[in-house]
């Protein structure tokens, strides 16, 4: 046993086993080694007469240390679990906070179940490619029934306390202390007998072998998902197995399958995305912030379709946010868009009708920039034009409080530009939302040169409490996030002027991971939404290479699913995308007029020209400073543009090819296709020493010149 993981008193006749591993208690060496040896000794001690098992401070166990997998270990949650069950005096759950994973299969195997009404309970191994493997495939659905156990399991969703009550996953909601309280109660069940053992239970068993179906749904369902995974399939195959063969065997199998998954190459690359997303948060130099830093109010300047998302996002989060537009008839229009956002939330029943209102009530509409003046944090979310931004951080510099966050949401726009309309440069910063920003999980917090660490680390918690993956960027020209994706859109244009097709690139992308094609894509945002852009890019550039077909088609009229004709053409309202002979004859006349040789390419030419190009800008990115970390760009694409997430990330795919291979390339189309493909010197430097991409650090020189420590000036008002 470690006695720094666990501990254990006696209480009363109630012998209670803590776990101790901040700050979520996950199951560190030595925790499965301290249940086993200390519900044995409570079981061999006649001063006992029942067990409490708890978590330290706020949770009770938060699953396995993710770190572990992939390593032998001594001990396994199953054998843990398995002493708790065969325990001969009754084993009490107490649960706070969260319970996930090996958590819940530990709490699975109790005899009872308590938790606090902030308990989270679930089941997320899905999400990291792999399955329970402490009994959860064969505890839960005896526990549940086999439609509320695969509903857990295959969506990884974590339930609140009332849902598990509803359930039966918990037998009480605990008022008041909690092991307190779960004390008493293992001293009111103490002498009760047969103990009730989860892997004995009968009910839901009998009651589902009878409906053939939940397993046969549940199987059609993961098909239409055509997941790459394997881990999906083989949870249908445990819950279907957990109604027919006893709980060794059903924990046997889960035993063999779980061991195939863990070391297979999609469950690294989802390991590996969970790590980058972790580390994402971290500024060097800077702690978590104070107590009293947080954004507790809000407010958006712009009620269009990126303003009302971000209000919606608070409002989802709990914060206050008021919404300001410059015509009653624009406030209109964004509170109308609003309400409308939630009102599809309910028609899918992601939203009751009370969340509805209760969301809605914390969504104020302001006419006046003085009424926003109080709020911790103002995001201005209006058109990507450089007066009309200036304009508004002058006015905001005036009527917003002092240490209020001055942030924009632009995608591109220096964030010096702002920042020099105000008279407080360091509390101006990017807070850069992807649209549908209620929906999409990155937030690119995007420092200018005056921007202080107080001012990124208050915005980057901002990002955080609203559910958003915050990854801290330098300024430049589409920042890092589209900066880095910028390459490959370019060389899918180009790949058209050489004889690709919309269609057959779509398809490349779609069958690498991608749920749609980039010209899909583009299609849904609007073929117009880029096109200023490179208007003004082309104006700031010499050498920037012109892409005559998207323009083409714009000038042309199509602008997406909007009016029916993009890169697709759509039909009588219906979303289906349609390869169409217009952008055929498009795509030939411009070949035609510039003289550009027509060929065929490969799917593995198509896939590695966007992404070796991407790869090659990044590096770029990384070796300025622009992002600290090559990790970083991979949190970045996973939740900004959806990269496939078994794929682990840009980077980490690209490890996979190596940097050697890819320099090669890139060096190959350099001298093919001229300065857009300068290969990066970090690209060199990495395939020189045949290192990982991933791994990639700006160098120390390079960081983000305002990233110093400085005095707090912000107000906890």
């Amino acid at each position: 046993m470690n006695d720094e993981v666990v501990s254990y008193e006696i209480r009363e006749r109630v012998g209670i086993i803590t776990l101790r591993n901040p700050p979520v208690n996950a199951l560190a060496p030595g925790m499965r080694e301290g249940i086993i040896d200390l519900v044995k000794a409570a079981n061999e001690n006649p001063a006992v007469d029942a067990i409490v098992l708890t978590g330290a401070g706020r949770n009770f166990i938060a699953g396995a240390d993710i770190r572990q997998f992939g390593k032998t270990r001594a001990v396994t949650s199953r054998t843990s679990a398995a002493a708790i069950e065969a325990s001969e005096k009754p084993v009490v759950a107490a649960m706070d906070g969260y319970c996930l994973g090996g958590g819940l299969e530990h709490a699975l195997a109790c005899h009872h179940r308590i938790a606090t009404p902030a308990a989270r309970l679930g089941l997320p191994e899905i999400k990291l490619g792999i399955i329970p493997a402490g009994g959860g495939t064969q505890r839960l659905p005896r526990l549940i029934g086999a439609a509320a156990a695969l509903d857990m399991i295959l969506s990884g969703r974590q339930a609140g306390a009332d849902e598990a009550l509803a359930l039966g996953l918990i037998d009480e909601i605990a008022t008041g202390d909690l092991v307190a309280f779960a004390a008493g109660v293992a001293r009111r069940i103490a002498l009760e007998r047969p103990l009730r053992k989860t892997s004995a239970l009968t009910a839901w068993r009998t009651a589902d072998r009878e409906k053939p179906e939940i397993i046969e749904m549940a199987r059609q369902a993961a098909a239409r998902k055509k997941s790459p995974l394997k881990a999906p399939g083989y949870a249908i195959e445990l819950v279907a197995a957990s109604l027919s063969v006893d709980v060794d065997a059903g924990i046997a199998l889960e035993h063999d399958r779980f061991s195939e998954l863990e070391d297979s190459d999609e469950a690294k690359a989802l390991r590996y995305a969970f790590f980058a997303e972790k580390t994402a948060g971290k500024i060097p130099g800077i702690a978590k912030p104070p107590a009293g830093d947080g954004v507790r109010s809000a407010a958006v300047v712009g009620g269009g379709t990126m303003g009302s998302g971000i209000a919606i996002a608070f409002a989802d989060a709990g914060i206050p946010v008021k919404m300001l537009e410059a015509t009653p008839e624009a406030l209109k229009r964004g509170m109308e868009r609003i309400r409308s956002t939630y009102d599809a939330r309910i028609r899918r029943k992601r939203l009751t009708p009370a969340q509805m209102q209760e969301r809605l009530a914390r969504i104020e509409p302001a006419s006046r920039y003085e009424s926003i003046g109080d709020c911790d944090a103002v995001i201005e979310a209006v058109f990507e034009r450089v007066d009309l931004k200036m304009d508004i951080f002058g006015k905001l510099d005036v009527v917003m409080k002092p240490g209020a966050l001055l942030l924009t949401n632009s995608s591109a726009i220096d964030i010096n530009v702002m920042a020099r309309a105000t008279k407080r440069p360091g509390s101006v910063a990017g807070a850069h939302f992807f649209a549908p920003a209620n929906v999409m999980k990155l937030c690119e917090i995007v420092a200018g040169d005056a921007t202080t660490i107080d001012t990124l680390g208050r915005a980057a918690a901002m990002g955080r409490a609203l559910g958003k993956i915050s990854v801290v960027a330098g300024s430049c020209d589409g920042f890092a996030a589209n900066r880095s994706r910028a390459p490959l859109v370019t060389e899918m244009m180009l790949l058209l002027e050489e004889g690709a097709l919309p269609w057959q690139i779509d398809k490349v992308m779609m069958d690498f991971g991608y749920p749609m094609g980039p010209f899909a894509v583009s299609d849904l945002s609007g073929l117009d939404v880029s096109y200023d852009t490179r208007k003004r890019r082309a104006a700031a550039d010499p050498d920037y290479r012109k892409l005559h077909v998207p323009d083409r088609l714009v000038e042309m009229g199509r602008h997406g699913q909007k009016n029916g004709a993009g890169w697709y053409r759509y039909e009588n309202n219906d979303r289906t995308p349609r390869p169409d002979a217009v952008v055929n004859q498009v795509i030939a006349d411009i070949a035609r007029e510039f003289g550009i040789p027509q060929r065929e390419f490969t799917d593995e030419e198509i896939l590695h020209r966007l992404l070796f190009a991407s790869v090659n800008e990044a590096c770029k990115i990384v070796d300025e400073g622009k992002s600290f970390r090559a990790s970083d760009i991979d949190a970045m694409w996973l939740n900004g543009f959806g990269f496939p997430r078994h794929r682990g990330g840009l980077m980490y795919w690209a490890d996979g090819i190596g940097a050697p291979a890819i320099l090669y390339q890139v060096q190959a189309w350099h001298e093919r296709y001229g300065k857009r493909w300068k290969p990066s010197p970090l690209l060199a430097r990495v395939a020189g020493e045949n290192g990982r991409l991933r791994e990639a650090v700006a160098p120390e020189t390079a960081f983000l010149p305002s990233l110093v420590p400085q005095p707090s000036t912000h107000s906890t008002k």
